[in-house]
């Protein structure tokens, strides 16, 4: 399963951003799906996942009620809406395919490449 993460830039306090990730592949709409990021000098970190059906979600508790994790199998894409977002939101996003729906990086087996969110006044 290849990955392409895409829909970072730059985004003032309070603002939205909407990232996409276009998987291709080997069957990618039967994967879970995680968002992960990783700020400067830190360890990358959890942000929201999603199961292969998108019948369960899961979430960091930092982005809880601004982030919301979706996907189109269709299109197999899998889609991170990111609103009211903060400074400490700046990071390099991270898109991820695993077999389960779970907060562990090490359990995801592909990963794409990341796009840069800045947040800034």
């Amino acid at each position: 399963v290849q990955l392409q993460a895409s829909g970072g830039g730059l985004v003032q306090p309070g603002g939205s951003l909407r990232l996409s990730c276009a998987a291709s592949g080997r069957t990618p709409s039967r994967y879970a799906m995680g968002w992960f990021r990783q700020a400067p000098g830190k360890e990358r970190e959890f942000v929201a996942a999603i199961r292969w059906s998108g019948s369960n979600t899961n979430y960091a508790d930092s982005v809880k009620g601004r982030f919301t994790i979706s996907r189109d199998n269709a299109k197999n894409t899998v889609y991170l809406q990111m609103n009211n977002l903060k400074f400490p939101d700046t990071a390099v996003y991270y898109c991820a395919a695993g077999q389960l729906t779970t907060s562990v990086a090490q359990r995801y087996d592909y990963w794409g490449q990341g796009t840069l969110v800045t947040v800034s006044s």
